[in-house]
């Protein structure tokens, strides 16, 4: 029998003084919390998880979409990435191969030459035009970041590690090193020091 006693309790306060209460504070009927109340805010509540689901499920979508596009450009970066660098090499290519066909032509030295500055400088104005440098380091202290040490060589007219002679130059790409320039450095002479 103790249950009915919950019921009843129950009932007071649906009923009694705390709905005159709640009716004060709404300034209208006593409010009673029934079941059809509940069922509509439960059904609120399910549209508005539905309605975030269905948003979190785009944004996933968006985003799979985004990253595989991002995957893409890469790929195309990669692999069309020295297409302009590609284009201006061309022009010396051509050069070069005007050049050897008027080399079994003619045998005109100096018009080789000047064949061979131009194409030099071509290929250079490109590699500029790309950020790619040289680097010739000679008479300058040996940098081992940059510089390749092939051999050492006494020298007394130079400071110990400099760079005496350049046998390769070295390059870099927008100050990143694509080869470094092979190099013999001096040293003090034997006695010497």
């Amino acid at each position: 029998m103790p249950d009915s006693g919950r019921a009843e309790d129950v009932d007071k306060i649906e009923t009694g003084d705390n709905a005159q209460e709640g009716a004060e504070q709404t300034g209208g009927e006593p409010r009673e919390v029934g079941i059809e109340q509940l069922r509509t805010e439960l059904d609120d509540a399910r549209s508005r998880a539905e309605d975030t689901w269905h948003k979190l499920v785009r944004a996933q979508a968006d985003f799979d979409n985004f990253r595989k596009r991002s995957e893409r450009d890469l790929e195309k970066a990669h692999k069309f990435g020295l297409e302009k660098f590609a284009a201006e090499l061309l022009n010396v290519r051509d050069s070069l191969e005007l050049g050897l066909g008027h080399a079994h032509e003619e045998a005109d030295a100096e018009k080789l030459r000047e064949g061979m500055d131009m194409t030099l400088k071509m290929l250079t104005q490109a590699m500029e035009k790309f950020d790619i440098e040289e680097i010739d380091p000679a008479g300058q202290s040996f940098d081992p970041e940059f510089h390749q040490a092939m051999t050492t060589q006494e020298n007394a007219s130079l400071a110990p590690n400099t760079v005496s002679a350049v046998m390769q130059k070295g390059y870099t790409l927008s100050g990143r090193l694509l080869r470094p320039a092979m190099v013999i450095v001096s040293k003090s002479p034997e006695g010497s020091g």
